[in-house]
């Protein structure tokens, strides 16, 4: 997968040509069977993998990116180093790390995220009213702007724009953080898996966006919810052995 042909310039082409160096055959957009490809390889920026780790979900086939984006945390490589890096991909020096994912029952279904699950006033510029339970357990009611339900790969995503905990990957944990929370005392949550978490919306007049990875898929009414835990999917982004958690953390965010 790619991003915008403006955004990736001769990309397509410098991977084409590493491909044929190495005799390996390359699968332009495989829409009718995901699963026949070894490995997904992406060229653009945080967006256009988060995409590709969606397409891919459940096939068993690992993506990895090459950064043609702005900060490129899910990326392996930087754009410059796509000839070198892209080698040693196709003679196999790439690890795969297995991300949980999330699933969020709400009134229109069932979907998966990879990224976060976010529950938003639907009116801008109004607060709402948002009751919680985890595990069972009341957790009580917050006026704020919204919730965000991350799992690891979607921490540093709108999670980190909200201060809320960064999960190193390799935990199964989804971070519960509030969007502008009107209180004082609201304070992100870490959150194990079989506990699961239930949202409503209490507020008269203002509906509540179900988003699942940036795309609204349902609404909630007054008293209506929407309970969101850790998905049985994994999602699979393969990465060079050097390329850790803590060393993209440090070049994106921390340098």
């Amino acid at each position: 997968m790619h991003g915008q042909p403006g955004q990736i310039g001769s990309g397509l082409a410098r991977l084409q040509a590493v491909a044929d160096e190495h005799e390996v055959e390359l699968f332009h957009e495989p829409d009718d069977d995901a699963g026949v490809a070894d490995i997904a390889i992406v060229l653009g920026g945080d967006g256009t993998v988060l995409r590709a780790l969606t397409r891919f979900l459940g096939t068993g086939v690992p993506v990895i990116g090459v950064n043609f984006g702005r900060v490129g945390f899910l990326s392996s490589m930087p754009r410059k180093d796509l000839e070198t890096g892209l080698a040693r991909v196709f003679a196999g020096e790439y690890e795969v790390v297995e991300l949980p994912t999330l699933e969020v029952e709400h009134p229109e279904g069932t979907r998966q995220a990879v990224n976060d699950v976010v529950v938003a006033s639907g009116s801008l510029g109004r607060m709402i009213e948002l009751e919680l339970a985890v595990g069972g357990e009341e957790l009580g009611r917050q006026p704020c702007d919204g919730i965000i339900c991350a799992t690891p790969s979607g921490s540093t995503a709108y999670n980190l724009s909200n201060g809320g905990p960064v999960l190193v990957w390799g935990l199964e944990a989804m971070a519960l953080t509030y969007v502008a929370a009107h209180s004082l005392r609201a304070r992100p949550l870490v959150i194990p898996p079989g506990a699961d978490v239930i949202v409503w919306n209490r507020t008269e007049g203002v509906e509540a966006g179900v988003l699942v990875d940036g795309h609204r898929v349902a609404t909630l009414g007054k008293a209506e919810r929407a309970v969101v835990r850790i998905g049985p999917e994994r999602s699979l982004l393969a990465t060079l052995p050097e390329a850790t958690f803590v060393r993209r953390y440090r070049q994106s965010f921390a340098s």
